[in-house]
């Protein structure tokens, strides 16, 4: 997709680790045209030492596409990069917002936001490598850093010393020690006043909020006040959520994807998947659709039905209608 056809990102869906893979996205793409897609992170060194054709092929329409990358040496961040402008990717993503054990071992993710100007070399060497955006995700700060100061310094060296004119800010402190993954998404308090302050302070950027937005009254809030809004766990376990995005926030006046219609869809890309023979298999891409009826009768038949191992090692697509029509009768169908 050429850069002058796209979509601005005033929404995006968040990288998501296990989470956010291109059978996610190809049903993500199916709702909302217009939404920015995000990888989940991959390692800078499996792209470069490892199956690059594994971690970066894509689906035909899943642009725009943004590639999430961790790591912490510019040289391979910059070869990664490459390799993502080779597979047209619209973006490049550097994660510095990550908390998770593995990658602290790897002196990358959230560590990063204690070492600004290692982060401006680093996206520096991914910028001369490529002619797409190169962009950075993270927090508001590090453990105890509850100060605007540390954000606002953070973000301030990389305007100074880089290209980087789009920060994706999760708008909550990373815990490096004693608290989990998981816990680090709903733990430390959320402080979107930061987010909104740094885009009064530097209005020359483009500043996204992340973090804990599940809903289109609370997106539309935040976008009087920054230039995008990320959305994460909510798209993923309510994919629905994102159905009047393409109206409501990119004006466009085309219906939405009716529910009948995304099932025929869904269905018939996982028969080409699994007939594809690259070892993809319907629970690959099922696990993704389970929320997708979310506030319909018989949404917990649906769920049951697609996570029923019994159903699903006939590895056959036409579970997904069947399941379907499960949910399809139980509904006064107008959508």
């Amino acid at each position: 997709m050429p850069s002058e056809t796209l979509p601005p990102r005033r929404l995006s869906v968040a990288p998501m680790l296990d989470w956010t893979d291109r059978h996610y996205r190809y049903m993500a793409r199916q709702i909302t045209r217009h939404t920015w897609l995000y990888t989940e992170m991959i390692n800078a060194g499996a792209v470069v030492y490892g199956d690059a054709e594994r971690f970066l092929r894509f689906n035909e329409g899943e642009q725009p596409l943004a590639l999430q990358l961790g790591g912490s040496e510019p040289a391979l961040l910059a070869k990664a990069a490459k390799a993502a402008a080779q597979y047209d990717y619209n973006e490049v993503n550097l994660n510095c917002g990550c908390p998770s054990p593995r990658v602290q071992k790897g002196a990358f993710g959230a560590c990063l936001m204690n070492e600004a100007l290692l982060v401006a070399d680093c996206l520096n060497a991914m910028q001369d490598a490529v002619q797409i955006p190169v962009t950075v995700k993270h927090r508001i700060g590090v453990d105890r850093q509850t100060e605007y100061s540390t954000v606002a310094d953070f973000v301030g060296t990389l305007r100074e010393k880089t290209a980087c004119r789009t920060y994706i800010v999760h708008a909550r402190n990373a815990w490096l020690d004693g608290l989990s993954p998981k816990e680090n998404r709903e733990v430390p308090p959320l402080k979107y006043e930061y987010v909104y302050r740094l885009k009064q302070d530097f209005p020359d950027l483009e500043i996204i909020i992340n973090g804990g937005i599940a809903d289109n009254e609370a997106i539309a809030g935040h976008l009087k006040h920054v230039d995008g809004v990320m959305v994460g766990r909510e798209a993923y376990h309510n994919p629905m959520v994102m159905r009047e995005w393409d109206a409501l926030f990119y004006g466009d006046t085309r219906a939405p994807a009716a529910y009948a219609e995304l099932v025929q869809r869904l269905y018939e890309y996982s028969q080409t998947q699994i007939q594809a023979g690259r070892g993809t298999i319907l629970r690959h891409m099922v696990r993704h659709y389970l929320g997708l009826m979310h506030g319909l009768k018989n949404a917990r038949v649906w769920r049951r039905m697609l996570s029923d191992v019994a159903l699903l090692k006939d590895n056959d697509g036409s579970l997904i209608l069947a399941a379907w029509r499960e949910v399809e009768k139980a509904n006064a169908w107008d959508a």
